[in-house]
C-alpha cells in the first residue's frame, strides 16, 4: 500500500539516451515530475502484472501525456487481460488523444525478447505470483571499440574512416606503412545488464535466468520472521532475494517492495547483507548507475 514514506512500484531505466518505464503504480507521474524526467522521452511501459500497486497510475499518466500535447506513440507491454480494461478507461477519460497508445500483450509464462533496437534487448522473466507475472531483463548490445584520439591526431585520420577502424580495419599512413588496428583503438565498454524481478515467491532456479547481470532488483517484501506470510502470499524475503543474487553471481542487488509493517527497512538490509554483501535498499527518486 502507498504510505507516507513510500509510493507504489515504478522504475525508469535509461540506456543510451532512451528511457523505459517498468510498472506504473499510483503516484508515478508525480514522482516523474520530482525526478525531472521528461515525459516525452518515455516511449515504452512494461507492466509486470495486474495488481493495482503496479498499474493504477497508468491511466492517469496516459491522460496527462495527452494534456501536455504528446504526439509520439506510447507502447504498453502488459498481460493481455489489461487491454480491454485499458481501452474502456481511455474511452471514458482520454477522448481526443493526439497520440497513439499501442498495446503489446505479454506471455508471462515464457522467457522471450519483447523489445529490441540497435543498442539493447528486453526479455521477459517468468515469475511465480498469485496472478500471471513476469520480470524484465535489459541487456545492452556489444558496442564498438573506442578509437584513440591521439592516434587520430598523429596519423591525421579523416572522420570518414573512423567507423571502419572501429569495425576492425587497419590504417595505412602517408608513407604506405600499415598501422595495426590494435594500436588505434581501446577495448569497447563491456555490455551492461539489469534484471527487474517483480512480485514473486522464492524461485531457486531464477539465478539461472539472471546469472551475471550487473544489477538485480528483486522484491523483498518480508524479513525472515515472516517467511510463512511470504510463502502464503507468493512474495519473497530479503534473505531469499539475496540468495538469488549470490547464486546468480550478480554485481549488486537492489531490495524493494517492502511490507508496510516495517518502520525501518534496515532489518531487511541486514538480513540480505549476511548472504550477499552488495545489497542495497531502494527509496523514492534514488538513482543507481550501472
Amino acid at each position: 500500500m502507498p504510505t507516507l514514506r513510500h509510493f507504489a512500484s515504478s522504475q525508469v531505466v535509461e540506456m543510451r539516451g532512451k528511457q523505459f518505464m517498468i510498472d506504473c503504480g499510483e503516484g508515478t507521474q508525480i514522482q516523474l515530475r520530482r525526478s525531472r524526467i521528461r515525459f516525452t522521452k518515455l516511449s515504452h511501459v512494461f507492466i509486470s502484472h495486474l495488481h493495482g500497486d503496479h498499474c493504477f497510475g497508468l491511466i492517469g499518466m496516459i491522460s496527462s501525456f495527452g494534456m501536455l500535447g504528446r504526439t509520439a506513440t506510447l507502447h504498453i507491454h502488459a498481460p493481455e487481460e489489461l487491454e480491454t480494461m485499458l481501452k474502456a478507461q481511455m474511452d471514458m477519460f482520454c477522448n481526443g488523444l493526439e497520440y497513439d497508445v499501442e498495446f503489446h500483450p505479454l506471455d508471462t509464462t515464457r522467457q522471450a525478447v519483447i523489445y529490441e533496437d540497435r543498442s539493447l534487448t528486453v526479455e521477459t522473466i517468468p515469475l511465480e505470483h498469485r496472478v500471471p507475472c513476469c520480470g524484465f531483463l535489459f541487456r545492452e548490445k556489444p558496442s564498438l571499440p573506442h578509437i584513440r584520439r591521439d592516434m587520430i591526431d598523429f596519423y591525421q585520420i579523416p572522420i570518414s574512416q573512423i567507423n571502419n577502424i572501429k569495425s576492425g580495419a587497419d590504417w595505412i599512413d602517408g608513407e604506405g606503412n600499415i598501422v595495426p588496428n590494435c594500436q588505434l583503438v581501446t577495448p569497447a565498454d563491456p555490455p551492461r545488464s539489469y534484471a527487474y524481478c517483480s512480485d514473486t515467491r522464492y524461485m531457486p532456479r531464477l539465478c539461472e535466468v539472471v546469472r551475471g547481470v550487473d544489477l538485480l532488483y528483486h522484491e523483498s517484501t518480508y524479513a525472515e520472521g515472516n517467511v510463512g506470510r511470504a510463502r502464503l502470499y507468493y512474495h519473497s524475503t530479503a534473505a531469499q532475494a539475496a540468495s538469488v543474487a549470490r547464486d546468480a553471481q550478480v554485481g549488486r542487488l537492489l531490495l524493494g517492495h517492502y511490507s508496510a509493517r516495517y518502520e525501518k527497512e534496515e532489518v531487511l538490509l541486514d538480513e540480505a547483507r549476511q548472504i550477499f554483501p552488495e545489497s542495497y535498499l531502494t527509496t523514492e527518486n534514488q538513482v543507481f548507475e550501472v
